[in-house]
């Protein structure tokens, strides 16, 4: 045990000396409890027996840095059920097991039951990783990226405390604003869910997930004996909490500098300062590429900035103040920024020439931000020379410094976000009627068919039970019936094979468009037969649907695939042939608020054709996010659908007509 531990602190059993008892430690269980927490780092083979010894001297909390349980597999997965059974059959709470150990900075406990060698400068953020390692390096570089922690805890494998109890927990602590979390899994999304998207309203959280490619979660199941989601799914989980999510340690740190003493911008509109032109530029580059806005100065700025610049300046957004620039030009150009409406936050940018030092431009930048303290203002120095005393003269007053135009980029974008989701709306997910009774009818007749699929019939009559506009259509076994079946719908009409055994009727001929008389239909009707037996002679053919044919409006796909962990995940994209080469699509968590489903029709980079181009009229958004909201409910309700494309999904100026529908049941 590390030395600076405040309160009792005294050894449970003489011959087990890294095994203490600290008092009044608030960083686990009820909010304002005193708990007595007892660290635990023996062999594993005798944790179990020490474990039972904290729970007779009437300890309550357990952190158990031992390693050899679920991690490893077999035995070990058996030892960590038998320990986490005896804490919870004796009320205790448990961090760990295969942990790194516990932090508080408070000046009233200043405990540090962690490998870290030092104790790291105290803040207000609350830091959880799933990683011993990534948690070392975030406490080693806290003091250097003026990171100020407020509490730490290394979860480990969370066989008891997870990081969704230190997220409720952290909610109510006044002690901390930033909440920092290195993710390998969620345990349990759908609790996560419901108190991030509480949380985020009030404090910051931002996340760097591990595991994004296949290898990466592979690595991350080895690592924590547990299942690995999707990335679709955790992009979509967090976009619904409001977490930001880290793309890089390195970006963590950005966002989390960001967010140590900056208040959050009115808008995206933000302004460059810098006396050099290239690192303008990079930063103009950047910010726009996280959504950030520059705008034009407003007269009255620019008219105050020109006398205080030689002709070769730049008087504009960015303002590049050349390399003449001092202190006092930076100090009075941000003051000029900052009082501009049209700014709501600034960058400033020194490259050290020669006979400026950086301490004095950060003094200057420190002093210009005082005078606006409701816009924040982001600082990047990029000379060795005085980085470490101008950084932390900045991070002394709150403004985070930045070595990289993009690093600064980054972390102001995150603020906007922020900014954004705190001002959000909140929406609770409604139900929509539906006929519940048909749907299930239609599902166990296929269930007692012992078919995975449904048939396209089938998939559509589903949806039409959910209220969701489909294409009326025939199922024909001949010739014969499609003739009559196209003169009940009228032509034009489209043919489509039905077979459980195709999955992709474009692929191999099996479909025809825009058939328009008896004739063309026959012929159709033999040709698809004809193009399906050359391309699989052992595909089942059930039929040919015969279905009126649409036009106009915008091809969409609307998905629904079931993640083990997660649930059902709704999908919206641009449908077609081409989803699966452009995959320009979104995910989201079942079920889906309106507002979820807004955000959808939005966060796609087609986007602009669902709003009307070259003179096109714009999509019924209405009917598509009824459309997402009813999808996820149907998922919701039957949990035997693992997966079901709509596509193409008809966006209309007025409505949406589903065209094509696959579904497929998951095992009973």
């Amino acid at each position: 045990m590390r030395h600076g531990f405040t309160g009792a602190v005294h050894p449970i059993n003489p011959k087990a000396s890294s095994i203490h008892s600290i008092r009044a430690y608030p960083g686990v269980g009820a909010v304002g409890a005193p708990i007595d927490l007892a660290i635990i780092a023996v062999p594993k083979e005798h944790v179990l027996a020490v474990a039972q010894q904290c729970a007779d001297a009437g300890v309550r909390g357990l952190v158990v840095i031992s390693a050899g349980f679920r991690e490893v597999g077999g035995e070990g997965a058996e030892r960590e059920r038998v320990l986490r059974d005896l804490v919870r059959d004796r009320g205790i709470r448990m961090i760990g097991p295969n942990c790194m150990g516990v932090l508080n900075t408070d000046p009233e406990i200043s405990m540090n039951g962690t490998f870290a060698p030092t104790m790291p400068p105290r803040g207000r953020v609350g830091f959880v990783s799933q990683s011993g390692a990534m948690g070392l390096s975030v406490l080693d570089y806290a003091k250097e990226y003026g990171i100020g922690i407020s509490q730490f805890v290394s979860v480990g494998n969370k066989a008891d405390v997870s990081g969704n109890d230190l997220l409720a927990q952290w909610e109510h602590d006044a002690t901390v604003d930033v909440i920092l979390m290195y993710v390998e899994n969620f345990g349990n999304p759908r609790r996560f869910l419901d108190i991030a998207s509480r949380l985020t309203k009030r404090k910051p959280i931002v996340i760097l997930k591990s595991g994004r490619s296949s290898v990466g979660a592979r690595a991350a199941t080895s690592h924590t004996g547990a299942l690995a989601a999707s990335d679709a799914a955790v992009d979509a989980l967090l976009a619904q909490a409001g977490a930001l999510r880290a793309g890089s340690v390195e970006e963590l740190f950005d966002i989390a500098m960001a967010f140590a003493g900056q208040s959050l911008p009115r808008s995206r509109r933000t302004a460059i300062v810098t006396n050099a032109g290239g690192p303008g530029i990079l930063a103009a580059d950047s910010l726009e590429a996280h959504g950030l806005v520059l705008g034009e100065l407003s007269p009255a700025t620019v008219q105050a900035l020109t006398p205080l610049f030689p002709p070769e300046a730049s008087i504009r957004n960015p303002l590049d103040m050349i390399a003449s620039a001092t202190a006092s030009s930076y100090r009075r150009s941000l003051e000029a920024l900052l009082a501009d409406d049209r700014t709501d936050s600034v960058v400033a940018i020194f490259g050290p020439p020669l006979g400026v030092r950086q301490q004095d431009v950060a003094e200057a930048i420190v002093a210009a931000a005082q005078t606006q303290s409701d816009k924040p203002v982001v600082a990047v120095l990029m000379g060795k020379e005085g980085l470490p005393q101008g950084r932390a003269e900045l991070h002394e007053a709150g403004i985070p410094a930045y070595i990289f135009p993009e690093s600064a980029a980054r972390a102001l974008g995150a603020l906007a976000r922020q900014r954004e989701w705190v001002a959000r709306p909140t929406a609770a997910p409604e139900r929509i009627p539906g006929d519940h009774a048909v749907a299930a009818d239609i599902i166990q007749r296929a269930r007692s068919e012992r078919r995975a699929k449904l048939s396209e019939i089938e998939a559509l009559q589903l949806l039409a039970a959910y209220d969701i506009p489909v294409a009326e259509a025939r199922l024909a076994r001949d010739a014969d019936e499609a003739v009559r079946a196209a003169g009940e719908l009228g032509y034009p009409v489209v043919l489509k094979v039905v077979s459980r055994d195709i999955s992709h009727k474009t692929d191999i001929g099996g479909v025809r468009v825009g058939i328009d008389g008896e004739t063309d239909l026959r012929n159709a009707y033999r040709d698809i037969l004809a193009s399906v037996a050359r391309a699989d002679v052992r595909a089942r053919i059930d039929g040919v649907l015969v279905q009126r044919m649409a036009s106009g409006g915008t091809e969409t796909i609307v998905g629904v695939s079931r993640e083990p962990l997660f649930g059902p995940l709704v999908m919206f994209g641009l449908g077609g042939i081409f989803v699966e080469a452009l995959r320009d699509i979104v995910f989201r968590v079942a079920p889906l608020s309106d507002l979820d489903a807004r955000d959808m029709l939005t966060a796609i980079r087609g986007r602009a054709l669902l709003e009307g181009i070259r003179g096109k009229p714009p999509a019924d958004r209405v009917a598509l996010e009824r459309t997402l909201r009813l999808v996820a409910q149907l998922a919701e309700d039957h949990p035997e659908i693992e997966e079901m494309d709509i596509n193409p999904l008809l966006a209309l100026p007025r409505g949406v007509l589903a065209l094509d529908a696959r579904i497929r049941l998951g095992p009973p």
